[in-house]
């Protein structure tokens, strides 16, 4: 995640929370006051992991490793009180989170760590405090407030990085199961193209016209070989989305104007025009609202009604498509997301699967609901990280 994102989160966070500039006020002016604990606290905190073997593990370099460590502890606490809570504060603690899943340190040892820590400062802070009673308390919240962002921030990269690296993980196992889909797939082709190089080796009176069928033959399997290795490519590459303002029913409208509709069927979008820009790749949804649209049209071969509509829900924003095709069986629904499955008579079945693929790259949810000979409502629903 990029360092802005992260900090226009983190800002977010604040609000959430209540964090003003008294709190920065507050936890600057003890400062000095938990200063000469701190050398303190950091042996203790070390002390302490030493005596569980399961969070103890990560510390393979001995006791020079943990003089790094109480290095690193201490510079994280001098800028917890430095009262500059900027980009680079924000950067610092998501580095935390994901250092911590490089070494495999379970994140309930993060969080129980942290609430050492906090423990640790407030004992302190309550025993060295000399100030009026009123003004400790809003300083112990100030303080809880800003360890709580820190600790949010360190989940969030604990599980950014744990769902990038299951995406992978994932990923791999996907293309596992592809193996055989994808020799069925190309193997008719080279099958065709086999027994047409057999007839032009070998055919020895073979009229001109016949030469030029086996060879536009040739080239019509080519192609639909070269089409079954895009679409492996595109599925196993997919990149990440490139975050960027996008306007739902402008997008709608363009990829709409882009699919051939017979004139049997009828479009309609109901979008409110005052709708907020979502946050998302605009390529990426284009592809997504583009294969349910096209899947729309297939499921009414004698005409229909195509209605694209948006719903606020709360922080997310449902985009609902749906036809009055022949509808989806109960017994294929819950198998239409897999790849190589496809309920049509041609095609190879990934297009659902990179819909979805995509739809879970921006942390949405891909929903279906169908009654055969009804019509069929595929929802996008992106989640409130996703809406500006």
């Amino acid at each position: 995640m990029e360092q802005q994102q992260l900090f226009a989160r983190y800002q977010d966070l604040q609000k959430y929370v209540g964090w003003t500039e008294e709190d920065s006020g507050r936890i600057t002016a003890v400062a000095a006051l938990v200063e000469p604990h701190i050398a303190g606290l950091i042996d203790d905190f070390y002390a302490e992991i030493s005596r569980h073997p399961a969070a103890g593990k990560v510390i393979t370099g001995g006791e020079a490793q943990v003089q790094r460590l109480k290095g690193t502890l201490r510079a994280w606490l001098t800028q917890l009180f430095a009262g500059k809570y900027d980009s680079n504060y924000v950067l610092a603690r998501w580095k935390v989170g994901l250092r911590h899943v490089e070494i495999g340190l379970d994140q309930v040892y993060t969080n129980v760590a942290l609430s050492r820590i906090r423990n640790g400062l407030l004992e302190v802070m309550c025993h060295s405090w000399r100030g009026p009673l009123p003004e400790l308390a809003l300083t112990v919240k100030a303080l809880n407030r800003l360890l709580d962002l820190d600790l949010a921030i360190i989940e969030d990269a604990y599980q950014y990085e744990f769902l990038q690296r299951q995406k992978r993980i994932e990923r791999l196992v996907v293309l596992g199961q592809m193996a055989s889909g994808i020799a069925h797939e190309l193997r008719n082709p080279l099958n065709v193209v086999r027994t047409s190089v057999f007839f032009l080796q070998n055919a020895k009176n073979a009229s001109a016209e016949k030469k030029n069928e086996h060879l536009d033959r040739i080239g019509r399997q080519v192609a639909v070989a070269n089409d079954v290795i895009t679409a492996l490519s595109d599925f196993a590459k997919l990149p990440l989305p490139n975050a960027e303002p996008v306007h739902v029913r402008d997008l709608l409208a363009e990829v709409l104007s882009g699919v051939d509709l017979p004139k049997s069927i009828s479009p309609s979008i109901a979008c409110d025009d005052q709708l907020p820009a979502i946050v998302g790749d605009r390529r990426q949804l284009a592809i997504v609202f583009g294969n349910l649209i096209r899947n729309a049209v297939d499921a009414m071969p004698q005409g229909g009604q195509l209605c694209l509509r948006t719903v606020p829900d709360g922080l997310c924003l449902r985009v609902e498509i749906q036809d009055t095709g022949h509808g989806i069986s109960q017994e294929d629904i819950h198998r239409i997301f897999e790849p190589f499955f496809s309920t049509k008579a041609r095609g190879l079945g990934l297009g659902l699967a990179i819909t979805k693929a995509i739809v879970d790259n921006h942390r949405g949810q891909l929903l279906v609901t169908s009654q055969p000979g009804q019509g069929t409502c595929f929802t996008v629903r992106l989640e409130g990280s996703t809406v500006a």
